[in-house]
């Protein structure tokens, strides 16, 4: 048996520990903060708030949201920061209204080259990471702001509308239980994420390399190809949000979603004190991010100003790191 079977072996089997209400409320904390929430608005707003209709509209326009923090925890879990996830999303967007409005292309061929755009800025990003061992933030940061201005020039600067109604209809118009088919594509999504890192060997690998990359290549693991796998994932993973913030809207903004990185990376870390506190996990990163919209939606319909939306998210996102730090810090790190 090899060292790294015995590390499956023990992340597959954890020791188990007597239920403990502390620990138990560490895990759903946030899930009662959400429901807490739900309750504060609904009182203060039973009509308009507490409808299915707002709850339905919250879950499908927050899809791509979701969508795109399940991106980012992919290289997080390894150790890496995806600053390009937004931009990447844009350019998919943007691609699709360019060749299928501008250029009168087919809709699935046109998915198709978006989702690979994706690929090749996550590859990109490795490539810059792994070759030349600069740090990850450098380096998204610089290859989103050089995808930004390829938006820029692709579009003239300009927003395109009519993107064609059969993937309007596939993301926002067709409805199961009155929620748009988005917010079902986002669940499948958490549900594979959720799978493959807690029941495979490349996620078992993955999380191995993010708590320790010099331990894990020790044990025989290629570091590099997982921290590459990890990129490319996050880019393609990021070109779905943006086709379904095509869907969504029917069009292409050149900014459309560079406003969602910054909910994007405080999902990130709010979920990684929950569920499964101290690990990036694709359920709380869910919850987290229903948790932020419902209080933003909230104040919003309370008449809050529009700067509240700036401050409820910096907020969170500093408190959500440095509770996420402190649970993560609080996790045995078993290298055995």
């Amino acid at each position: 048996m090899t060292t790294l079977d015995v590390l499956t072996t023990k992340m597959a089997s954890p020791p188990k520990s007597r239920f403990t209400l502390k620990t138990e409320g560490e895990r759903f904390a946030l899930v009662g903060a959400w429901l807490l929430l739900i309750i504060i608005f609904g009182v203060l707003m039973p009509d308009s708030f507490l409808s299915w209709r707002s709850f339905s509209t919250l879950f499908g326009s927050q899809a791509i949201l979701v969508v795109l923090t399940l991106a980012i925890i992919i290289p997080l879990t390894s150790g890496d920061f995806d600053l390009s996830g937004a931009s990447t999303l844009t350019m998919s967007c943007m691609l699709i209204a360019v060749l299928n409005v501008k250029l009168g292309w087919p809709i699935v061929p046109v998915i198709l080259i978006a989702l690979l755009s994706g690929i090749v800025i996550g590859a990109a990003n490795a490539f810059f990471v792994l070759y030349f061992r600069i740090h990850s933030l450098i380096v998204t940061l610089g290859v989103g702001t050089f995808v930004n201005g390829l938006i820029l020039w692709v579009s003239n600067s300009q927003t395109i509308s009519g993107v064609s109604m059969d993937l309007v209809k596939w993301v926002i118009i067709n409805r199961f239980l009155g929620i748009p088919l988005a917010f079902f594509y986002a669940m499948i999504l958490a549900a594979i994420l959720w799978y493959a890192l807690e029941f495979t060997i490349a996620g078992r690998k993955l999380l191995f390399v993010g708590r320790g990359r010099e331990v894990s290549r020790l044990n025989g693991i290629n570091v590099d190809r997982v921290r590459a796998t990890s990129f490319i994932l996050s880019g393609l993973i990021s070109a779905f949000a943006g086709m379904l913030y095509a869907g969504m809207t029917g069009s292409a903004d050149p900014l459309s979603g560079l406003n969602l990185l910054l909910p994007a990376f405080a999902a990130a870390f709010l979920g990684a004190t929950t569920i499964t506190p101290g690990r990036f996990n694709a359920f709380g990163a869910v919850i987290a991010v229903y948790f932020l919209v419902t209080g933003i939606t909230g104040l919003t319909m309370l008449g809050a100003d529009a700067y509240v939306q700036n401050l409820f998210y910096g907020g969170a996102l500093v408190v959500a790191v440095s509770l996420s730090q402190l649970v993560r810090n609080r996790q045995p790190q078993d290298f055995s």
